[in-house]
């Protein structure tokens, strides 16, 4: 089945066509440049960007995947959670293709879309898995039983973990946006110089605003900013701080549940030394590791038009009445 899906949930405007679980197109237009000078997203400004890309985003999705809207058969589009402003872009272009082709439409749940994106890897997970959902907004530890029956194992209690990235990077004057900059200089960093906490060792859920907190106070103390050559030393603690419970409560929770595979994704998926540690970590356990490619891990249409094809296939469809929602946990 040709789907097109659609995703504009926050700052990036993708589309894609995907079919049979492969992908054939994939385009994303960032609005990085137009964000980063106030350190993180502003939803008037995503809002209207999505405005001007739209319809050349979906026009390159088309040309590339060598196919006309003739030849689509579904139309799945994020609906929620995200930016009320960004989601009904995206929602009313394709509402609009949808009733002028007559074609079938489906909302999309952002999360799940972030957990399909692993079955359009080369190397894809059987149910049930453990899933990571990790990104500026969601840190979440799913047991996945199929594309739709998710229990809750793990939330965070405050900010998110890429939410943490980008306020340290904030505080440190690192740029934007935070993951990727404090990935970047956390390689020439010693991960070990300084003592950052890990919260809620006990618990199954994460909280990240202690250790946004515990830097904080390291500079005010200092009374000033790092000086460049120690800022890789602290950059890579604090990430190291970030990983480390990640990585633990997510091993923790598959060994409680008895599974032996992990899917791991969302933008902060794409964090280098995520990556590497979960490998590790899943190795020394004999755990299956499922990390969609870095460009999927961020977000795009490709993971939306990939779990709307599951959803039209089994028969569901949305009116022209399908509204964005603000939130929408999956369960």
């Amino acid at each position: 089945m040709l789907v097109l899906g659609i995703e504009s949930s926050c700052d990036e405007t993708a589309a894609a066509v995907v079919a049979d679980g492969k992908m054939f197109s994939n385009v994303i237009a960032s609005q990085i440049k137009d964000h980063s000078k106030y350190g993180g997203v502003v939803p008037e400004i995503a809002s209207r960007k999505h405005i001007e890309a739209i319809y050349t985003v979906l026009g390159e999705a088309l040309d590339n995947a060598q196919v006309t809207l003739a030849d689509i058969e579904g139309i799945a589009v994020t609906s929620g959670p995200g930016l009320i402003g960004s989601l009904l872009i995206g929602l009313s272009a394709a509402k609009a293709l949808a009733y002028a082709c007559n074609i079938p439409l489906v909302g999309v749940n952002h999360l799940e879309g972030h957990i399909a994106a692993s079955f359009l890897a080369e190397k894809t997970p059987a149910f049930p898995f453990v899933a990571l959902v990790v990104s500026g907004g969601h840190t979440n530890v799913y047991l996945a039983k199929n594309h739709h029956d998710f229990i809750l194992l793990g939330q965070t209690r405050d900010d998110a973990a890429g939410e943490a990235f980008d306020k340290a990077a904030k505080l440190l004057n690192l740029g934007y946006p935070g993951g990727v900059v404090i990935d970047k200089m956390a390689k020439s960093g010693n991960p070990q110089a300084v003592a950052f906490p890990r919260a809620m060792k006990d618990s199954p859920d994460f909280s990240f605003s202690g250790l946004k907190t515990s830097l904080l106070t390291m500079l005010k103390k200092r009374g000033c900013d790092f000086e460049k050559s120690q800022l890789p030393d602290v950059v890579a603690s604090y990430q190291e701080a970030i990983v480390d419970v990640l990585v633990e409560k997510t091993i923790r929770a598959a060994g409680d549940n008895g599974i032996d595979r992990i899917v791991v994704c969302g933008g902060v998926a794409a964090n280098g030394r995520l990556r590497e540690k979960f490998s590790a970590a899943a190795a020394a356990r004999k755990i299956d590791l499922f990390i969609p490619p870095i460009l999927l891990c961020t977000d795009n249409a490709a993971m939306i038009a990939a779990i709307g094809e599951i959803m039209l296939k089994n028969g569901h469809r949305d009116s022209l009445n399908l509204n964005a929602v603000s939130r929408w946990p999956l369960v």
